[in-house]
């Protein structure tokens, strides 16, 4: 901190806690003259370690041993790389039992916790596991949750060891813990999916209040045109009444056999006959052209969706009854 200068470091002081800054501001106040040499080796050793971990993070042991290797040499890499093995190792041994927690006693000490924390530890539970815990937050805190969750990327093992610590203090018996898994916006879709439809719908609102591009992101990966499959003829029929012609060719000329003849059958045979042909006068077409037609169906399946006329999770909506 002392040799990045004031403004730097009041930069960096702002992503830490509070306990963190009084802990380096009294090592500081400590510190004597520093000359050329240390600041030199310090500043390498630094940058070095960082890199490491990025590496780590991004792909893994082997990776990272490839990439360390070739930058600085055996000795060198090896000496990083059992750095932060040990540091990796150590962050996981509080949490070793987390998945075999109950969603709701885990809400029950969590809850307190800053919403970025709540995130990762939800991002190393598997996706109905961490549906549940969501559902057992404060609905306030949910939203927030979610957004933050669809930002993790790479996961340092001095943020997962900052974890450990918190979890250890509250809840030493609770714990399994994946390295593998991380957030994301696909795991949000997924776990939002796999929640009751309210609560759900409720979360989206919220995330789309605050953040409308990423609320577009989990709803796009939540139902994609093959999940068509999953809608009953009665829904077929209602999204055919709505759907452009134009886009339908061309949204079908890319998928399956047995989507289009979810299609087909619930239209009459002069009508699937008039489709095949232009389909066929299509001749080639572009996959970003494809893709924009089925998401424009996919865009009037969600309106039905949400008004009830029709589900996406098997089934006809509120107008159909046997």
């Amino acid at each position: 901190m002392v040799l990045l200068g004031d403004e730097a470091s009041s930069g960096v002081f702002r992503f830490l806690q509070e306990e963190e800054i009084n802990e380096i501001s009294k090592e500081i106040s400590r510190l004597g003259e520093i000359t050329p040499e240390t600041a030199d080796t310090v500043l390498e050793d630094f940058y070095r370690l960082s890199l490491a971990q990025t590496f780590l993070a991004r792909g893994g042991p082997d990776y990272a041993k490839k990439l360390l290797l070739k930058a600085f040499g055996a000795d060198a890499s090896k000496k990083l790389l059992d750095f932060l093995n040990v540091s990796l190792q150590s962050a996981m041994a509080g949490i070793d039992n987390l998945q075999k927690a109950d969603p709701v006693q885990l809400s029950k000490f969590i809850q307190s916790e800053q919403p970025q924390t709540i995130a990762l530890v939800m991002a190393h539970l598997n996706a109905t596991q961490a549906a549940a815990l969501l559902s057992s937050l404060p609905s306030g805190l949910r939203a927030d949750v979610v957004m933050r969750m669809a930002n993790l990327e790479q996961i340092s093992p001095d943020v997962i060891g900052k974890i450990t610590s918190i979890l250890e203090q509250k809840m030493r018996s609770l714990g399994d813990f994946s390295r593998e898994s991380y957030g994301g916006i696909r795991a949000v879709a997924d776990l939002v999916n796999r929640m009751e439809s309210k609560t759900a719908a409720a979360i989206l609102e919220k995330v789309e209040d605050e953040n409308p591009g990423l609320a577009l992101s989990i709803r796009n990966l939540m139902f994609t045109f093959d999940d068509v499959l999953l809608i009953d003829d009665a829904g077929i029929r209602e999204i055919l009444q709505r759907v452009d012609k134009k886009a339908l060719t061309i949204a079908l000329k890319g998928t399956s056999d047995e989507l289009r003849t979810q299609f087909f059958r619930n239209m009459s045979s002069r009508a699937v006959e008039m489709l095949r042909e232009d389909m066929d006068v299509l001749g080639p077409v572009k996959v970003k052209d494809v893709e924009a037609a089925q998401q424009q169906i996919v865009s009037i399946v969600r309106t039905l969706d949400e008004s009830g006329v029709i589900s996406i999770r098997g089934g006809g909506g509120d107008e159909y009854v046997n």
